[in-house]
């Protein structure tokens, strides 16, 4: 392929992209096909002789679109939303057209330099502490890693590194493998599994800290089992606090966690993956009150802000703790501006060498929907939530299972768990819409969230009005069942 084929190939490519978005709706949400589908369809070996655009897009409806699960379809209410914009998309092709590798500023300065300059921008509209931000000759600053768990790793590697080094000061006597076989991470009982699988591949013991009725950590359960283990000899050094915890999107209480934290000396990663967000609207931002207290925090913007995957933005107070974990300095990676002290070299703040210029999409989605467009967009969503919330609210045989606060719905049939399950399975056995469940505390309990950029009113009537008849019609069967047992 030439540019002259491209050209014409892109534009092509552009339409085909343009049309799958525009008419998602007329497509099944989940697909069909059963696990290996794809093998089948497609060559043993690649071919050894080339074969044309036509050829290859031709097999997109073929073979890649009877398998792919529509994130963006405005009938996907599982998981959390994936963000996907045009801007977004249009920055990614020339991402991938500028194709640079990123690891230092001499790799491509303006990868870099648009990455600082845009986590500040971001930042900003979440107004974030000063500390957080680099400016001009700031301490802290903001990177971009590929997902909140990354982030979370990243964290909970450099607390590892700043800790082992302090307590060898102190008492030179332990080493290295005996201070280690004595940390402690800590989380919520609501965490992400990826927080327990930081610590996994940390090498370190996690331990999971009760959450009270609303599914939060306060200040007094976390202290409980810091007390018992200071008492049995280990040492805490790491607490991720949630904000927007993924079974219900609960809150831990920063405001009692932070001074703990602080006092204890032990880091605080505050990972808001999902409500991260909503934070640029003033009146959620009281949700990240206490931040001030932590030593890093994180959000995705590929989650709720438009820009598409992957894009998870990561503050740090003190950027040397990153720095002081991860930094080596082989000779072909040296370049002569490192030392002036005015530079960044990325490779240092995350688990890669290689990154993307990933800072082009948040560059050209903050630029063309501007704060207030992507403030109207989460409170569109936050909207159409409180109105599945309040369908759901308006029929007795169902209930809510936690507060409300930002774009996710938890509920179920009062009942047992396995008529939730059979309720679960009809509806996406229906394939009408999709959804996910969770377990709060021993209740299985169905998710809806709202998800997609285009979703509307009228979707979420239809998926309500989906779901209670899919209700009547499990329920007079299950009746019937159950009275013959």
């Amino acid at each position: 392929m030439d540019a002259a084929e491209f050209r014409k190939r892109g534009k092509e490519m552009v339409d085909y992209v343009a049309d799958y978005l525009e008419k998602i709706e007329k497509r099944q949400v989940f697909p069909d096909v059963e696990p290996g589908y794809l093998r089948p369809l497609i060559a043993d070996c690649a071919p050894q002789d080339p074969e044309s655009f036509e050829d290859v897009f031709k097999d997109i409806e073929k073979i890649i679109m009877p398998g792919v699960t529509h994130w963006h379809s405005p009938y996907f209410f599982a998981y959390f939303p994936a963000a996907c914009s045009f801007p977004a998309l249009l920055a990614d092709m020339l991402c991938g057209g500028i194709g640079c590798v990123g690891f230092s500023w001499a790799a491509s300065p303006a990868c870099t330099e648009l990455e600082t300059v845009m986590l500040d921008w971001l930042g900003k509209m979440v107004n974030l502490p000063e500390e957080f931000l680099a400016g001009k000759d700031g301490q802290g600053g903001g990177v971009i890693q590929g997902s909140a768990s990354e982030a979370t790793l990243i964290a909970l590697l450099a607390a590892r590194t700043k800790t082992i080094k302090q307590v060898q000061s102190e008492k030179p006597e332990l080493t290295e493998a005996e201070i280690m076989g004595r940390l402690v991470a800590y989380a919520s009982d609501q965490a992400h599994s990826s927080v327990e699988r930081a610590a996994l591949i940390g090498a370190v013991k996690i331990k999971s800290v009760p959450s009270d009725e609303t599914f939060s950590v306060c200040g007094s359960a976390l202290k409980k089992v810091l007390d018992e283990d200071k008492a049995a000899g280990l040492i805490p050094f790491f607490f991720c606090a949630t904000l927007g915890t993924t079974p219900c999107c609960s809150f831990d209480k920063l405001l009692e966690l932070g001074p703990i934290c602080n006092k204890e000396n032990i880091w605080m990663h505050i990972d808001a993956a999902y409500a991260g967000s909503a934070f640029i609207c003033p009146e959620f931002r009281h949700l990240l009150n206490g931040v001030e207290f932590a030593d890093s925090f994180n959000f995705n913007p590929h989650k709720w802000l438009l820009v598409n995957f992957d894009c998870s933005a990561m503050w740090v107070k003190k950027r040397s703790d990153l720095i002081g974990a991860f930094k080596l300095e082989p000779l072909y990676l040296q370049h002569h501006h490192q030392e002036s002290g005015l530079v960044t070299d990325y490779r240092h703040w995350q688990i890669p060498l290689g990154r993307r210029f990933r800072s082009l999409k948040l560059w050209f989605v903050l630029r063309m929907y501007g704060v207030k467009g992507l403030q109207e967009h989460i409170r569109k969503h936050i909207r159409l939530s409180h109105q599945f919330e309040h369908l759901v609210l308006q029929d007795e045989r169902f209930e809510i299972c936690a507060e409300v606060v930002l774009g996710l719905v938890c509920f179920r049939l009062k009942g047992s768990n396995e008529l939730n399950e059979a309720l679960l399975k009809s509806i996406n056995d229906a394939k009408k819409i999709h959804l996910v469940p969770c377990h709060l505390r021993e209740k299985f309990v169905l998710r809806f969230a709202i998800c997609s950029r285009t979703v509307e009113s009228t979707h979420i009537k239809f998926a309500w009005q989906h779901i209670s008849q899919l209700a009547t019609d499990l329920l007079k069967t299950w009746g019937q069942n159950h009275h013959q047992q």
